[in-house]
């Protein structure tokens, strides 16, 4: 590919007030009003002073300039360029939209919160994100791996700011200095995770702050999503061990799948495990093992009856299973063992507890299914690659609106991708695509904005790779409302 003409031949002039460059964003938008943002937030909202007049207008307009890339407040500056005013009414300059931000105080956030809940559930009938989940099937059965269920994973992440001026900003427990974002999320087969509960903390602040209260809303998201029967397992790492967090999941309804600590106590539990009940498992890819530096294929799992928090009173105490991997303890430091083998089999360790009934998942399949949790990371990595690139304000509160609608934008893309992927001739990987997949296929089209007889007409790219989907997606927020 090259040139068709010099540089001295061609010109470039920024003067056609009739293109747009985001024209995805007009059946997103559209969407989003479908499921009610716009109306949900001005019912729910009270930002007062005339910053926090039409609420809903601004929320929407926020929303609009993360899903077109916008990780800051001037660069909601795109939203208002040649035939944008044409296409959308009430787009608001990114001054007016950062002094709505930092009008917010926490109560305002949680009011947000509350609008991004509903409007998930909305969003979720719209576009057949989470059907109902059948009946907990037996370990070996159709359900696979999973056992029937759908999965909450819980963890945190450090998003780096910089500079003095940020309210909360420190250091965590990686070294960098940030805020913390606390976030769950609802992977099922349908498509890509969906975030149930979010929540902005001090940079500073440990992994369990706050967890019990997000775990118990993100369970009960996940019962208004899928129905209340449906099997739930919320998965969590070893941050989360402790009586709060599990006693959240539990008090919902939901099975836990946590990571240990290795204290006296569970040490004690593995070493009573016979050798004769260890199970070989050769995982699918071969997985990195950061502490040798090797790459491990083969472990071996086992499990035990096991009792949590044995040392609080009965009541807190939690029945369930010890499941514990072993991988082999490889030594590549040929100094260390002057250039011999060992005399015998040298094991690590990594246990999880779980309260799943063992003919729902057996001891491979509960490792299998919590092995799973690592697809929150890719959830904190998309939404960094996003809206999170940055927190744009010096305030805190403002810094925590700004995380709950950057979860409303992730949310609808994934809406828009499931509903654009659906059909004989979909792009099925659209359903699982990553943010940024999605805005290169279906929002980033140019267009060319023309009217007639009082109706607005886009003229798209000729030839456009994902023209289906995107057709399909409009087609669909065009239908008219359905019969109540």
């Amino acid at each position: 590919m090259k040139l068709s003409h010099t540089l001295t031949r061609t010109s470039a002039v920024f003067d056609d007030p009739n293109l747009v460059s985001p024209a995805g964003l007009v059946p997103l938008l559209a969407l989003a009003d479908r499921a009610g943002l716009r109306k949900l937030a001005d019912e729910h909202m009270s930002v007062p002073t005339d910053k926090g007049a039409n609420a809903g207008l601004k929320v929407a307009s926020l929303v609009a300039g993360m899903l077109a890339g916008a990780d800051s407040i001037d660069d909601m500056a795109l939203l208002r360029h040649g035939g944008m005013g044409r296409v959308f009414a009430r787009v608001y300059a990114p001054s007016t939209l950062g002094s709505f931000l930092r009008t917010f105080t926490f109560g305002h956030v949680r009011q947000l919160d509350a609008v991004a809940a509903r409007f998930l559930l909305s969003l979720a009938r719209l576009a057949g994100l989470t059907p109902p989940v059948p009946a907990p099937l037996p370990a070996g059965d159709e359900a696979g791996a999973g056992g029937g269920y759908a999965f909450v994973d819980v963890d945190d992440t450090i998003i780096e700011v910089h500079g003095h001026a940020k309210q909360g900003a420190g250091f965590g427990y990686t070294r960098v200095r940030g805020l913390n974002a606390l976030i769950a999320t609802l992977t099922t087969d349908r498509c890509a995770p969906l975030v149930l509960a979010q929540r902005l903390r001090k940079g500073a602040c440990g992994s369990p702050r706050g967890a019990k209260r997000l775990v118990g809303d993100a369970v009960k998201q996940a019962r208004r999503l899928l129905g209340a029967k449906a099997p739930v397992l919320v998965r969590m790492d070893s941050a989360y061990y402790g009586r709060d967090a599990v006693h959240a999941a539990i008090t919902g309804g939901a099975h836990v799948s946590v990571t240990v600590r290795m204290d006296p106590a569970v040490k004690a539990a593995i070493a009573g495990i016979d050798q004769g009940a260890w199970t070989t498992i050769k995982y699918p890819d071969a997985i990195f093992d950061e502490t040798t530096g090797t790459w491990i294929s083969k472990a071996e799992v086992a499990e035990v009856p096991y009792t949590a928090f044995t040392s609080k009173k009965t009541a807190d105490r939690v029945p369930g299973r010890l499941v514990v991997r072993r991988i082999p303890d490889v030594h590549t430091d040929k100094k260390k063992t002057n250039g011999q083998g060992t005399l015998f089999d040298v094991w690590r360790f990594h246990a999880f507890f779980t309260t799943a009934p063992a003919q729902q998942l057996d001891t491979v399949a509960a490792d299998q299914a919590h092995r799973g949790h690592a697809i929150i990371e890719q959830v904190h990595a998309d939404l960094k690659a996003s809206a999170l690139a940055h927190l744009p304000s010096g305030k805190f509160t403002a810094n925590s609106a700004w995380l709950v609608l950057a979860v409303i934008a992730f949310n609808l893309t994934r809406a828009a991708a499931v509903i654009a992927a659906t059909g004989p001739t979909g792009c099925s990987d659209l359903a699982k695509a990553t943010t940024a997949t999605v805005r290169r296929k279906l929002i980033h089209v140019p267009a060319r904005v023309a009217s007639s007889a009082r109706r607005i007409t886009l003229h798209l790219p000729q030839a456009w790779p994902w023209q289906q989907p995107w057709t399909r997606l409009f087609d669909r927020v065009a239908d008219p409302p359905a019969i109540a």
